[in-house]
């Protein structure tokens, strides 16, 4: 060993590396610690000052598969490729790194910089092709013996579990017996949350319907802690989303013992990092399923049911999922429907303002680039109103029935929520009992204890006085103290199911569980030709049957005259005027599309939007003002002062309409002498001659 060591390497630092995989190895392997720490004194005998030797033990306590997380390695390999180091302490190659990468960069660098390399063994110099050829074979065994150690432990345990004998953490509502048999927690109160858990989700069909009713209801819900001081113990808290559906996606709630449901994923981050995370498993490929493994708060097809559920009301889920939970919204329809034409699922877009117009809109041929136009946009109203009056109609024998089975529900459900206030109650005067006891049972010389332990009862009446203060406030606002004359008023409603699904009262959620109930989904075909729809209804037994639903015409057609009344104005306008017209179809009691009363400017419109001629009702012998101008040669200001004087016999249909103008010899004969003798209409002609003259 002293051979390799030189006065290059001793006019370095030499680094002394520790490192162990686990904090729980840190704690207890302390022998493992001491022996590393040992290392320094080993260098100050080889020949190292005691100020040339640092200590690099940050990375205690991680593991060696990784170096991101490894500070203490990082600065060990930036040094050592700086040139800065001249030995590496180490107790052993696992100590430096479990990967062959890290590992022979390490050498590799260690080599160009002439570092040595020191364990238990002796020394190294990876610039030497043997001693290179030593460490990277230590190297390699190091990860072989991390992977033996990993198949070992691994096939140990899948050994166990595939007997079911696997102890693993429990979720709540589940605990050990002292056999070390899972069995459902004794506590009342656990049960009955998550059994309500169960109902709750058979009830409204999605986990944020479960979360809404607990919070409505003031229900809390339990779950374990682990570590720490409460390790083992109870919380209760208010239910969320995530436990939710966990609760329902988990298996041991149905009685099975399942192992190797997850695992996980090594991918390449955008800055070179290794990450790890956690991927579920398809069922098909879980390690070990053992059914009937324990009792269960549901069946198992009840299980996979709730799982379909769930994985139909993902709205970013793949594929066609139908039907989906009923949401808010005014379209009854929301989630039923597919597409005839690409065989998706139809959306819903609100538009107006406040989205007070829902249509149902497929846009995926639009999406996929295969046409300019959606597949379907038809308004809700006109589906809804059609599918309501189907069912309505489908459900009319069994209205009483009905309202029986829902009055019954209603009953389940008061009474489980009732159930798990009684329990929560329990629990207080339980806790208000102990602290009594506890009281009772002190000695009443030792005022310290005393003291504390009546402030303990007090508080639990306390408690227990709060618990039922929010119960009584509970059964008031839900109504819960009134379902005896609650339930006539539903036996009663029953009896006209349309007049109820007609009520305001009643909620658009409502009526779209209704419809689950009964139907699986609608397939929309639109007739390209007419201004349908036809509707395959697929019902929850299995029947089919299909409905044509005819469109509300278009705004332009609907506004639009019909033929009949163009016909007759086109007939009418050869006789008579526009106003005439319009008089006539008043007093006849006709009304315009809008609704409105006919004027001369509608009659005139529906000429100009089909090409309809004026009227023309002037008499052959009649000549307008500027057919009488040109005659006389005169300008027509004298027409309209002839006209006005009454000079000459003139009409005209109305006010604004042009003016006709009859004319006899005789009067020709005197307007032709008055314009001859007039000195005034002379000048003006040898004016406009002489205008003329002098432009040409």
């Amino acid at each position: 060993m002293l051979t390799k060591i030189r006065t290059c390497h001793l006019e370095k630092p030499a680094y002394v590396y520790l490192r162990q995989s686990t904090m729980g190895q840190v704690r207890h392997h302390r022998e493992s610690t001491e022996r590393q720490y040992a290392l320094r004194d080993k260098a100050e005998n080889l020949g190292w000052r005691t100020d040339m030797i640092r200590i690099l033990d940050g990375d205690l306590g991680l593991s060696g598969t990784r170096t991101d997380q490894r500070e203490d390695f990082k600065t060990l390999v930036a040094d050592v490729s700086m040139n800065k180091v001249g030995a590496v302490f180490s107790l052993e190659a696992s100590r430096l790194s479990r990967s062959n990468t890290d590992w022979h960069r390490l050498l590799e660098l260690c080599s160009l910089t002439k570092t040595l390399i020191l364990d238990e063994d002796g020394c190294y110099d990876p610039s030497d092709f043997n001693d290179q050829l030593l460490l990277g074979l230590k190297g390699t065994m190091s990860q072989a013996e991390l992977h033996f150690m990993r198949a070992r432990l691994l096939g140990g345990k899948l050994n166990k579990a595939r007997k079911g004998e696997l102890r693993c953490p429990l979720p709540v509502g589940y605990v050990y017996d002292e056999a070390g048999k899972t069995i459902i927690d004794p506590d009342l109160e656990v049960q009955g949350a998550i059994r309500r858990v169960f109902d709750a989700f058979r009830e409204v069909g999605s986990a944020y319907g479960v979360v809404h009713l607990f919070g409505r209801n003031q229900l809390r819900f339990p779950k374990r802690a682990y570590g720490g001081a409460w390790d083992g113990n109870l919380v209760w808290g208010n239910l969320v989303h995530a436990r939710v559906r966990d609760v329902l996606r988990n298996p041991e709630y149905s009685g099975a013992y399942t192992y190797g449901r997850y695992s996980y994923e090594k991918t390449i981050d955008k800055d070179g990092q290794i990450r790890s995370k956690i991927i579920s498993k398809p069922m098909d490929q879980w390690e070990v399923l053992i059914k009937d493994h324990h009792e269960g708060y549901v069946t198992w097809e009840e299980y996979l049911e709730n799982r379909r559920v769930l994985a139909k009301n993902r709205t970013n889920a793949k594929g066609c999922l139908l039907p989906g939970p009923a949401r808010e919204g005014l379209a009854l329809l929301q989630g039923l429907l597919i597409c005839a034409d690409c065989g998706r699922k139809i959306y819903i877009r609100y538009t107006g303002n406040g989205g007070i117009y829902p249509c149902y809109q497929c846009t995926w041929r639009k999406r996929d680039g295969l046409s300019h136009k959606h597949c379907i946009s038809i308004p809700c109203r006109v589906l809804d109103k059609a599918v309501s009056a189907r069912v309505v109609e489908v459900l009319q024998p069994s209205q009483i029935n009905i309202a029986v089975r829902a009055f019954e529900e209603l009953e389940r459900r008061t009474g489980a929520i009732n159930r798990q206030w009684q329990l929560r109650i329990q629990r207080a005067e339980y806790e208000v009992q102990l602290a009594q006891r506890r009281y009772e049972e002190v000695d009443p010389s030792n005022r310290l204890v005393a003291s504390t332990l009546e402030k303990r009862w007090n508080d639990g009446l306390l408690s227990l006085e709060e618990v039922r203060k929010q119960y009584e406030e509970h059964r008031k606002t839900t109504g819960l103290s009134d379902i005896a004359r609650r339930k006539s008023e539903v036996l009663s409603l029953g009896k006209d199911l349309p007049r109820l699904w007609q009520a305001k009262t009643t909620k658009d959620k409502d009526r779209k569980r209704i419809l689950r109930l009964l139907l699986k989904d609608v397939t929309v075909k639109r007739e390209a030709r007419e201004r349908r729809v036809l509707l395959q209804l697929r019902w929850q037994g299995g029947a089919t049957e299909e409905i044509a639903v005819d469109l509300p015409p278009r705004t332009a057609d609907k506004w639009r005259h019909s033929p009949e009344i163009v016909e007759r104005v086109r007939a009418m306008t050869k006789k008579m005027t526009d106003l005439q017209i319009a008089e006539t179809f008043n007093g006849e009691g006709l009304r315009t599309s809008k609704g409105n009363a006919y004027t001369r400017a509608s009659v005139s419109w529906i000429r100009y939007k089909h090409s309809i001629p004026a009227p023309n009702l002037k008499e052959p012998n009649e000549m307008t003002v500027r057919e009488l101008a040109v005659k006389f040669n005169i300008s027509p200001h004298v027409v309209y002062y002839w006209i006005e004087r009454k000079v000459v016999e003139a009409r005209r249909l109305n006010r604004g309409s042009p003016w006709w103008i009859k004319l006899d010899t005789q009067t020709e004969k005197t307007l032709q002498r008055w314009i001859e003798e007039s000195p005034r209409i002379v000048k003006t002609r040898q004016s406009q001659s002489f205008i003329a003259g002098g432009a040409l």
